[in-house]
């Protein structure tokens, strides 16, 4: 036999011939400094994707967010500290060495995406007016959150197939992070995943009403306005403990009216089918309303708080006897998230089987390569 091809080698082969595929393809792991400022027609969509195929790290948005548009099974999301937060300098051999595992043959790191955040103090420390330099406010629901886990100052997201490369990628990039403290970290998972839709811990469809194709990801989730942030976004991560005990207790028609839509497909309550949107007025013969006062899907609705759609991308946890969800949305600006918590506190029935155990908002850096490194545009002056 001859010498085995690396790992290296093989995605250039994959690269080169997928050139005729068309712009959803995934043409390898760390994409050519040159496709930086691919355009955002590039992004992989469900149909084009092969299963575990390599990610791009590289280009205008980071990696984990949008792309693969069908997110992995598996995820790992750490939040830590650092002891100066107003130094940017480790930002850059973070993104250098994120490149140099995932191009490496010893870690056959499949789809991995790492998507990289920075707390409000690092963002507030460059410039307080910039997306992310404003901390998320306290919630009233939110009774059970301990100050070690409200706020942070890195996040990094972790996402893949094999589930066994998660600790390690994260291992190795927060040791490029100098005097880093993790302040805490959650193993998640997804199930069978249909055009991004997958089963809550409730057994509820979720990931239903979110911002699909380019369009609407502009709109409503990445950051345009300011060189320094723009192609970046806002993240919010919170930990749910849910009670799935009273959950299940309730029959299939009140879970249906706790949440607004079927249990078995997931459609609206106000009729069509899971994609339909949700008719916030339609009545019954007697004058109630079809999607009930106090459900969760009035409740989360953007139209009453005039809000922009958010991009989640959740995973479900189980240890020991309890389960919750690493609830995770991307969108353009943190008053999205705001207006919608507090709505949903003050009026969604599901949050009688909700706990929040950890929160914090961030900001997502823009996207970035070997010639364009990691956070070197907050430095820019504008």
């Amino acid at each position: 036999m001859g010498a085995r091809p690396s790992r290296r080698s093989l995605l250039g082969a994959l690269a080169i011939g997928a050139g005729g595929v068309g712009a959803g393809a995934v043409v390898g792991r760390v994409a050519l400094d040159d496709e930086t400022d691919r355009s955002e027609a590039d992004v992989a969509s469900p149909t084009t994707e092969a299963k575990n195929a390599p990610v791009a790290a590289t280009g205008r948005h980071q990696a984990g967010i949008a792309t693969p548009a069908t997110p992995q099974p598996f995820s790992l999301t750490l939040v830590a500290d650092v002891p100066d937060p107003a130094v940017l300098s480790f930002l850059p051999p973070l993104g250098e060495t994120l490149l140099e595992f995932l191009d490496d043959d010893l870690h056959d790191t499949g789809d991995l995406t790492v998507t990289v955040g920075v707390g409000p103090r690092i963002v507030a420390g460059v410039d307080a007016g910039l997306p992310g330099a404003e901390p998320l406010p306290e919630f009233v629901g939110d009774t059970e959150l301990a100050p070690e886990r409200t706020g942070g100052d890195l996040l990094l997201i972790a996402s893949a197939s094999d589930p066994a490369v998660l600790p390690s990628a994260v291992s190795t990039l927060l040791r490029t992070v100098p005097g880093a403290a993790e302040r805490w970290r959650q193993f998640g998972f997804r199930g069978p995943d249909a055009d991004g839709v997958v089963r809550n811990p409730f057994g509820f469809h979720d990931g239903i009403a979110v911002p699909r194709g380019e369009e609407e990801l502009g709109e409503n989730v990445w950051l345009r306005n300011g060189r320094r942030t723009a192609g970046g976004t806002i993240a919010v991560i919170r930990r749910l403990r849910t009670d799935i005990e009273a959950f299940a207790g309730l029959s299939v028609d009140e879970q249906e009216a706790v949440v607004g839509r079927k249990r078995v497909d997931g459609a609206p309550l106000s009729g069509g089918e899971r994609m339909s949107e949700v008719n916030l007025t339609a009545r019954t013969a007697d004058g109630r309303y079809v999607t009930p006062i106090g459900s969760h899907a009035r409740a989360a609705h953007p139209g009453p708080t005039g809000s922009a759609l958010m991009l989640r991308r959740g995973y479900s946890y189980a240890e020991g006897d309890e389960v919750g969800l690493v609830f995770t949305c991307f969108q353009r600006d943190l008053r999205t998230f705001v207006a919608t918590q507090q709505r949903l506190d003050e009026q969604d029935q599901m949050m009688r089987f909700v706990t929040t155990t950890a929160s914090a908002g961030f900001l997502v850096l823009p996207g970035f390569d070997r010639n364009r490194p990691l956070g070197a545009t907050l430095s820019e002056a504008t």
